[in-house]
């Protein structure tokens, strides 16, 4: 377990959706002193050039509704080059947009990483808790020319030197709408936090070369500095070791994914034995389909899965490997 400092407040953390999405909410949610970050989703979302709020490309099922994290008093938020971000005495967002241009994606990942690695050491938040990575056309390519390797790549070459065991939780999507802009958002803190693995599956750090010349740099899960913030699931999907399982069943995916999500959240209680055992109305998920056509057919056998009281957004995405159609993120 990671030894945590003293602070004068420890970091807390409230992840919320709100499901009025229209831009008078907005407003008033940016209005709020101790909002750290707001999320649109989908072409139709409000536009604000706050830095605090960022619209995510994705196109959701139905009516999303944002997505507000909310912290101790009082955020500071600025910009720098093309960072913008927004930062407590304890806790950093931050984002980033990169255009692929004539670098390609590689090329993106790589000063995407290097800018927020070099940003967050030198504001004083050298602790990356959780990552969030939205590119176009993440399976294309043959082999080890499949983007979303060339985006491990790069993304590896940009953290530079890291400890194994120190990877922050990550999602990395493929986003639908044809755009080549890579979009990188994430959290930090002054004090690090506990990542978490989960024993049905090989970390993805040390997957075998089969999946590239470079393994995903994340952890599965990450227990935060503070028990005032939610646990931080990655991106979760249908892999049990490092294999891919129920290439043709979506429901059966869906299933296997719980079943990951039931082992991880038990090796974090380990860690945290406070944590809640299953999802439920403090939880907030992500689900991300990669066939707009599947997305009602998800959205029913979700209901066999969760309580109803557990909130959750449907977004259109491509998941990482082409054999996969579900992958869920999301806090406990």
């Amino acid at each position: 377990m990671s030894a945590v400092q003293p602070l004068p407040h420890a970091p807390r953390l409230h992840v919320d959706y709100v499901a009025d999405a229209s831009a008078a909410s907005l407003a008033a949610q940016l209005a709020r002193p101790d909002t750290l970050a707001v999320f649109g989703f989908g072409p139709d979302a409000p536009a604000d050039a706050d830095p605090r709020y960022l619209r995510v490309p994705l196109q959701p099922h139905g009516v999303a509704p944002l997505e507000v994290w909310r912290t101790e008093a009082p955020v500071r938020a600025g910009t720098q080059g093309a960072l913008r971000f927004a930062e407590t005495d304890t806790l950093q967002f931050g984002w980033i947009e990169v255009p692929e241009g004539d670098g390609g994606l590689e090329a993106a990942s790589e000063r995407a990483y290097a800018e927020l690695s070099a940003f967050v050491r030198a504001r004083g938040f050298p602790y990356l808790l959780r990552s969030w990575n939205y590119l176009d056309a993440i399976t294309e390519g043959d082999g080890d020319q499949e983007r979303y390797r060339r985006f491990c790549i790069g993304r590896a070459t940009g953290l530079g030197e890291v400890i194994v065991g120190t990877l922050p939780a990550a999602t990395a999507i493929g986003r639908c709408d044809g755009v080549r802009t890579l979009q990188v958002y994430w959290l930090a803190a002054r004090t690090p936090g506990t990542p978490v693995e989960n024993p049905r599956q090989v970390s993805a750090y040390r997957y075998p070369r089969q999946y590239g010349p470079q393994p995903p740099s994340f952890a599965r899960a990450m227990v935060p500095p503070s028990e005032a913030m939610p646990l931080l699931l990655s991106g979760t999907a249908s892999v049990v070791g490092h294999e891919s399982k129920h290439h043709d069943c979506v429901e059966s995916q869906l299933a296997e994914t719980f079943a990951n999500f039931e082992s991880l959240i038990a090796a974090a209680r380990a860690v945290r034995p406070g944590l809640s055992p299953r999802f439920g109305a403090g939880s907030r998920l992500k689900v991300y389909v990669r066939d707009a056509q599947s997305l009602p057919r998800i959205a029913q056998a979700l209901e066999t899965h969760l309580d109803p009281t557990v909130p959750r957004v449907l977004l259109h995405a491509a998941v990482c490997r082409r054999e996969l159609r579900v992958e869920i993120d999301g806090v406990l």
